[in-house]
């Protein structure tokens, strides 16, 4: 049966028009703004910082800093949130700590999934190339498939552009907890025209994000997705998002991660290093390779 995302909405509701002049005011805010509102400074505090300022030919950061009113991490957040780069600081993420694109954005991990990032805008998700999502595909489960979708979706979002991370994993979803999100309704909900609202979530902390989870497990995922519904919602997807990531059952489920590759239009291959057998990876290559989706390339997850 035919879904329309015309009945889908974000559970933060509001059109292209306020998420443009929220970002307005981000931009022209001050890190002292920021800093204040974050360390929630008094007025006596922020003339200290003021004076202290002045006196030192500082920055409002460094000398918040030196009074011993902020930490370094405050200033770095106040900046990120200057330049339009959202995070979550550490003590008041409700994201699970394998996000480490957004939790510690400026580890190596992390900048490992923006090099990641520009080397799929520059192949399968050029700007010259037809629109695509990208399938993230394993051949087993604990190969890292959804750790690498979540940081690499973040990644994307980062930049600005309204980013999906769809999970599509209707065996063993995990998206739902990584972003501490609901799952009562989700891609099975709507799959089996069950649902009407609230599937798209926006993302807390990280304004461009939006995560549509699993929903409940149904006893018939590859059924769903070769429906012609999913590939209608794809689409739809692909109009409403910059950038859509889709995580995908083990290829060890069955077909599910190839349907979904089909769908998407690219994929990427996990693999984990001591782990993943060479005949299982050759198999999912294989299969991939007879579907019309294009194959980012494979990365070997070391941890």
């Amino acid at each position: 049966m035919p879904v329309s995302l015309h009945a889908l909405h974000t559970t933060s509701s509001g059109g292209d028009a306020k998420f443009d002049d929220a970002h307005t005011r981000v931009v022209d805010r001050s890190i002292g703004d920021f800093i204040r509102e974050a360390r929630r400074l008094s007025d006596e505090q922020v003339t200290k910082i003021l004076e202290y300022q002045r006196t030192h030919s500082s920055r409002f950061g460094e000398a918040a800093i030196a009074l011993g009113l902020a930490s370094s991490e405050d200033v770095l957040w106040a900046l990120s949130q200057q330049f339009h780069y959202p995070y979550a600081q550490s003590d008041d993420a409700v994201f699970d700590e394998e996000l480490v694109t957004a939790v510690d954005p400026f580890s190596d991990q992390a900048e490992v999934f923006r090099e990641l990032r520009s080397q799929l805008m520059m192949g399968v998700l050029a700007s010259d190339q037809p629109r695509r999502a990208l399938a993230v595909v394993s051949p087993d489960i604990g190969d890292g498939k959804s750790f690498f979708a979540a940081n690499l979706a973040v990644s994307f979002s980062q930049l600005g552009g309204r980013t999906l991370l769809l999970d599509a994993d209707m065996r063993t979803s995990r998206q739902h907890r990584i972003f501490g999100v609901d799952n009562r309704t989700g891609l099975s909900s709507v799959l089996a025209n069950r649902c009407e609202s609230d599937v798209i979530q926006q993302v807390r902390d990280l304004p461009s994000l939006f995560v549509m989870t699993v929903g409940t497990l149904p006893p018939n995922p590859l059924e769903l997705l070769q429906r012609p519904a999913f590939g209608i919602l794809m689409k739809e997807l692909l109009g409403k998002f910059d950038h859509v990531v889709v995580d995908t059952p083990a290829a060890v489920h069955g077909a599910d991660a190839r349907v979904l590759a089909a769908q998407s239009g690219a994929a990427v291959v996990i693999a984990r290093q001591g782990e993943t057998k060479m005949s299982a990876l050759q198999g999912l290559l294989g299969g991939l390779a007879k579907g019309p989706c294009k194959l980012a390339g494979v990365l070997m997850n070391e941890h």
